[in-house]
């Protein structure tokens, strides 16, 4: 019997015992290693109306019992997928990565929330060189900040908290700020790309006022909730004044795997078939096993004994760290 976290009532998370069912030919089932914990997401879904729900974003763990169909994965190695929080993983072998040896477990996990800006990275017109301003440096934004640095981008993030701004100094990013900088004649009116990784309305308005004439404003960043009083004429007068390209950033943009070209779908307007959510993964593991991707000192890692108090301290903003794992063994 494996033990899962379970949204049983608004802002009540527990342990439950969880029956997995037979395993099938072509899936893998193992014991957790470490989970990854979204924020932004769970803490929606926790003051949410509708309950159980059972939260999960990443997992690693490793392989114990593989299906008769099961081809390229042997027993004791250690996969990636986007699994629950639940002490075992049980998934279709299409669904893994292979975690590379000298990446630890508790880091692997942050590949699943560099994903969500990868895509944007994948569709965005902007080319290397070209200004990208990063708007909110949380978990997403931090790790935005630092793929488009290392696609060549010349970066700025903008986070009112203190906290953060040291953060992303900490990983190598020199411009950073407070507010918008709109009396910097190099990036005012400038950004080829603004990334809001904050969900606020108003760092999106503050985007569309600073990107340059054809830039593109990119809505990475779920808005949960209204947060200000701006107008939508506020928003409309910016982009339309400016020639701005506003667009969602949903990571599903693109498919989960890639797919064989055929000239038939190339006809059928289906161009971007080759990059998906899990070829954006293996690169991101990639990265962060040669260490271009900078996490050290930046993980929080906790016991799933007790979930309720972690969301409660994590709530409470008792973790200076952006990143949360669950380490289950």
């Amino acid at each position: 019997m494996a033990k899962g976290i379970v949204f049983s009532a608004k802002n009540k998370a527990d342990l439950e015992d969880v029956e997995l069912p037979p395993l099938g030919a072509t899936e893998i089932r193992g014991r957790t290693l470490a989970t990854l914990v979204s924020p932004g997401t769970e803490f929606a879904w926790l003051s949410g109306d509708s309950f159980p729900l059972r939260p999960g974003y990443a997992a690693v763990f490793e392989a114990e019992e593989i299906g008769a169909g099961v081809v390229g994965i042997s027993l004791g190695e250690r996969l990636f997928c986007m699994g629950p929080h639940r002490s075992e993983q049980q998934i279709d072998q299409k669904y893994v990565l292979h975690v590379p040896d000298t990446l630890q477990s508790t880091t692997a996990v942050l590949a699943r929330l560099a994903g969500v800006s990868m895509t944007t990275l994948m569709t965005t017109r902007a080319r290397p060189g070209d200004v990208v301003v990063i708007t909110g440096a949380g978990p997403v934004g931090l790790l935005a900040a630092q793929l488009f640095r290392l696609a060549g981008y010349d970066v700025s993030v903008v986070d009112p908290d203190p906290v953060r701004r040291g953060q992303v100094s900490s990983v190598g990013v020199e411009h950073v700020y407070a507010s918008m900088p709109f009396d910097d004649r190099r990036l005012a009116g400038n950004a080829a790309l603004v990334v809001d990784c904050s969900g606020h309305e108003g760092a999106v308005l503050d985007g569309c006022r600073m990107a340059r004439p054809h830039g593109e404003v990119v809505l990475v960043g779920v808005p949960w909730r209204r947060l200000t009083e701006i107008h939508a004429y506020d928003v409309l007068h910016a982009v339309f004044n400016n020639f701005v390209h506003l667009r969602s950033g949903w990571e599903w943009e693109v498919p989960i795997l890639s797919r064989n070209f055929k000239w038939e779908e190339l006809l059928e307007g289906y161009n971007n078939q080759a990059q998906s959510v899990f070829s954006g993964f293996t690169k991101i593991l990639k990265w962060m096993a040669d260490g271009r991707i900078v996490t050290s000192d930046l993980v929080r890692t906790v016991s799933p004994d007790d979930p309720g108090v972690v969301y409660g301290d994590l709530k409470a903003r008792k973790f200076d760290e952006p990143f949360v794992v669950f380490a289950w063994h």
